[in-house]
């Protein structure tokens, strides 16, 4: 690999060996996969969508990697921005073991469950035009994850726990040389727009179905305990100061019960009216001088999401 490598537009390094690369999912810097290279050995957490694998094989390439130096896929959970191109890039890595959280593995194994589920959110059309068709992993290239998990990158210990409250079928993954967490969803999103002052935000994901604010706060919790210099999001990027995000996180996810909890008639649009509510208050708090319309249509999509999430939580409560 050489220390002259001219990386792709849409890729960051990021030191310790690990590549942000922008999958060109929705809007810029909005989903992220990440490539992490060890004496030569190489591993995806997370991959985008099937549009997103020219990308990531782009930055393999660039980096003077072959793709049989591609040891592990690690989606963070299934979840299709993060796990929907797995097949296909699977299918570009001859040497790859999938390793996934044991509820997601059988969906990676044979997607059709997964994507009449997805359908149901996003309709046909959206779904083929963001995601494309899923490719199905062979069983025998298939690893279920477990909590505790020590997995070996080329003599890098990389460490998997259970993380739910967004998903059930999510893992987070630590890294110890960069003192880091990889936390899909379950560390929040921080977009950029929303930065000031070099300080990111953070807001939750309650997106459908499997939303638990009290389990999401003990994952948290969990990832805290180690003490980590970073969090590499899916949504997006690397991110630090996490004893502050994660305070904010804490406080967003009651305040986000409490909305599903207090709407009545109208309850849909009532969440999400209240959710926009919430999150521009916290963002002036955070001294961000974006007006109500222009956050609104940043956070459209998570608006959105998040409510039908709530509605279901409220539904099981």
């Amino acid at each position: 690999m050489s220390k002259d490598a001219i990386l792709p537009h849409h890729t960051e390094a990021l030191g310790h060996g690990i590549y942000a690369i922008d999958t060109g999912f929705q809007r810029p810097r909005f989903d992220a996969a990440y490539l992490m290279v060890e004496a030569g050995r190489a591993a995806f957490i997370d991959t985008g969508t099937n549009h997103s694998v020219p990308r990531l094989l782009e930055t393999l390439e660039a980096l003077g990697l072959a793709r049989a130096a591609v040891d592990y896929v690690i989606p963070t959970h299934v979840h299709l921005d993060h796990a929907g191109g797995v097949g296909l890039l699977m299918r570009e890595l001859p040497g790859a073991t999938l390793i996934c959280h044991p509820r997601g593995l059988r969906h990676m194994v044979d997607p059709s469950q997964l994507w009449a589920s997805a359908t149901a959110v996003y309709g046909p059309e959206e779904m083929a035009r963001s995601y494309g068709e899923l490719v199905p992993v062979p069983a025998e290239r298939a690893r279920p994850s477990s909590d505790e998990l020590v997995l070996d990158l080329a003599g890098r210990p990389l460490r998997f726990i259970d993380t739910p409250g967004h998903a059930k079928h999510h893992h987070c993954i630590w890294d110890a040389r960069s003192r880091g967490w990889f936390t899909g969803d379950t560390f929040g999103l921080s977009y950029r727009e929303f930065d000031e002052g070099g300080r990111p935000w953070a807001l939750p994901t309650s997106t459908p179905v499997q939303f638990e604010p009290e389990a999401m706060k003990a994952s948290i919790a969990r990832m805290l305990a180690a003490e980590p210099d970073c969090l590499y999001l899916t949504h997006y990027g690397r991110v630090r100061e996490v004893p502050r995000l994660a305070a904010l996180l804490n406080g967003l996810i009651d305040g986000m019960a409490a909305v599903a909890r207090q709407a009545q008639a109208e309850r849909h649009e009532r969440i999400k009216q209240g959710l926009l509510a919430l999150y521009a208050s916290s963002l002036r708090e955070h001294g961000s001088p974006l007006n109500a319309d222009e956050i609104e249509r940043l956070l459209a999509t998570d608006l959105e999401l998040n409510a039908q999430g709530l509605e279901v939580w409220l539904g099981k409560a």
